[in-house]
């Protein structure tokens, strides 16, 4: 590194190994020899001419020496003192660095080493307060982090008179607010974090602590709880807070927000840590239950949160492990009474705990994007296995595929299923896929083309649970769907509820008036399928008919020609 010309002495003695960790020893070395180099010259001098005596000479030298060494003795006494505002200086900044003990340095001083000392101290006060301030407060709303919450809620607690003072905690996450700022701006999303930390703040009494703990997310301590009820009522202050609309930058923002509550004693540093992993369990509950919600913590709902995380962690590799079967239920032609198809469904047969519900491990698989590579799985496995019933001489039947959202959002999705209808060999027009309302709605253009994509494969496409998401005439005059399934929620209820039966009727007469067919989920009672019947649907799929089996035993039953419904049922 190239040195200023002005440190060139100051680097030079910097040499020296006795020089090198003292400023003082510099300066007095310096002192020292710019007070003797002139006085030996001339003492020199005196001693080497003759025109005084040895006598006098030695008398001039030893009074010259004396006098000299008592004079640099003072001089550098003196400039040792006059260093101290560099030394103090000096140890102030050593000893913030290590101690964070800001210093007490005098700043009534106006020369250079007064301005130093001056300056140093003003530029570590405000270089605290930085570091006080990016260590213990969020930059994006200037509300305390989570460090900060959790100590001033610790110290608050410890200050009580009450030590098993109860306190709740509220953690309140933005629903969806990350495909919610896709839509926005950077600077936008910004501006809503800091107007939700200001109505936030707005809503708290001034006992109450807010801190903002992620990008979506903010806590609150609610130390002053009179009841229950005072809790419930602040969520729901909170959550009506938020539900109105924001004006950013000129543009109308609605969102909505979750809230996850815990009650508990804080008994130390620690609890508090814990208190915002119970709420953080509760929200996760909430947004479970759909948008604006708040629930209490409970130890069952972790419990729940504990066998989700265990069943997430095992359904890793669970396809490698051939833990993964699939399981096929007949839909049956609701006149004729034969089987008309198959539907797959898959099962994962946990080698400890046997066979666990789909309701259980779908939506986890569905979170993680696992179920892209289950659910080509089962495509290919079903496909397969259609294929060798044919080649075994069976009566060619449909096989029905679900599609869920994530996979049908791939984008190599009808490249995929065009790659497994030739692997497999099965002819496309025995292969339905079943794709849901929902899953469509989301890109509406992009839906229509894949659709359109996915018949000119020669494949059926069917719309899974209609009736239960947006039921837009107009989008579904567009999809290219052949079939319509009735979700299992109206066949349920359709001979005790009038407005299920309304809908199961609404619903079979669209599909006729748009020639598509039909099939009821969920048929389990003869009540059901006489009404069905009734109605004119053509297809029926449930328990009435058949439990979902293996394929072992479907084999079994068509290589027997025995009645499958029956044998399926029993």
């Amino acid at each position: 590194m190239k040195l200023n010309h002005q440190l060139y002495l100051y680097s030079s003695l910097a040499k020296f190994r006795w020089l090198k960790n003292s400023y003082t020893a510099k300066i007095m070395l310096v002192a020292f020899l710019g007070t003797h180099v002139p006085l030996l010259t001339l003492l020199f001098w005196f001693v080497t001419s003759n025109s005084y005596s040895w006598e006098i000479a030695v008398k001039v030298l030893l009074i010259a020496l004396f006098s000299t060494l008592a004079g640099t003795a003072a001089t550098l006494y003196a400039l040792r003192y006059l260093l101290a505002p560099v030394i103090l200086t000096s140890a102030a900044l050593q000893d913030y660095f290590h101690t964070k003990k800001l210093p007490e340095l005098p700043t009534e001083y106006v020369d250079e080493a007064g301005t130093l000392m001056a300056d140093t101290t003003q530029t570590l006060h405000k270089l605290d307060e930085l570091i006080h301030q990016i260590t213990n407060y969020d930059n994006l709303t200037g509300l305390p982090n989570r460090d900060l919450f959790c100590d001033r809620l610790y110290q608050n607690i410890s200050q009580s008179h009450n030590q098993q003072q109860l306190a709740a905690l509220l953690v309140l996450g933005i629903d969806d607010f990350a495909g919610m700022s896709y839509g926005l701006e950077h600077e936008k999303s910004n501006l809503l974090l800091r107007a939700v930390a200001q109505r936030l703040t707005n809503c708290i009494s001034q006992t109450d602590i807010l801190s903002h703990l992620s990008q979506d997310e903010f806590a609150i301590a609610h130390t002053d709880i009179l009841s229950f009820e005072n809790v419930i009522k602040l969520s729901q202050l909170l959550l009506n807070t938020l539900s109105k609309p924001f004006l950013i930058e000129g543009q109308q923002i609605h969102i909505t927000a979750s809230v996850g509550i815990t009650i508990n004693s804080v008994g130390d540093r620690n609890s508090v840590d814990q208190l915002l992993q119970q709420a953080h369990i509760a929200l996760y509950q909430a947004k479970q239950q759909g948008r604006s919600q708040y629930r209490f913590y409970s130890p069952e709902i972790n419990a729940q949160l504990q066998e989700r995380l265990t069943l997430e962690n095992e359904l890793r590799g669970a396809l490698e492990r051939r833990e993964m079967v699939v399981y096929y239920q007949p839909l049956i032609d609701l006149h004729t009474r034969q089987v008309t198809a198959l539907e797959a469904l898959v099962r994962w047969q946990h080698p400890i705990h046997g066979l666990i519900s789909p309701a259980k491990f779908i939506p986890i698989a569905e979170n993680n994007g696992l179920i892209i590579s289950i659910g080509e799985w089962v495509l290919r496995t079903a496909c397969a296995q259609n294929r060798a019933w044919q080649l075994a001489g069976m009566e060619p039947i449909r096989m029905s595929v679900n599609l869920s959202a994530r996979q049908f959002e791939e984008p190599n999705l009808v490249e995929v299923v065009k790659q497994i209808l030739q692997e497999t060999e099965l002819p496309p027009s025995y292969l339905e896929l079943e794709v849901t309302e929902s899953s469509l709605m989301g890109d509406i253009q992009r839906s229509v083309k894949t659709l359109k994509q996915l018949r000119e494969l020669g494949v059926w496409l069917a719309l899974d649970d209609f009736g239960t998401g947006y039921s837009s005439l107009n989008y579904l005059n567009r999809f290219p769907v052949n079939m319509i399934k009735i979700d299992r929620s109206f066949v349920q209820d359709v001979i005790s509820n009038p407005e299920s039966a309304a809908i199961t009727d609404a619903i079979i007469a669209l599909a006729k008036s748009l020639q598509l067919n039909i099939t009821a989920e969920g048929v389990e009672t003869q009540e059901q399928l006489e009404y069905l019947q009734k109605c004119g649907c053509q297809e029926g799929q449930g328990y009435y008919f058949g439990i979902p089996a293996p394929a072992e035993k479907i084999t079994q039953l068509f290589q027997q020609n025995l009645h499958p419904l029956e044998e399926i049922a029993a």
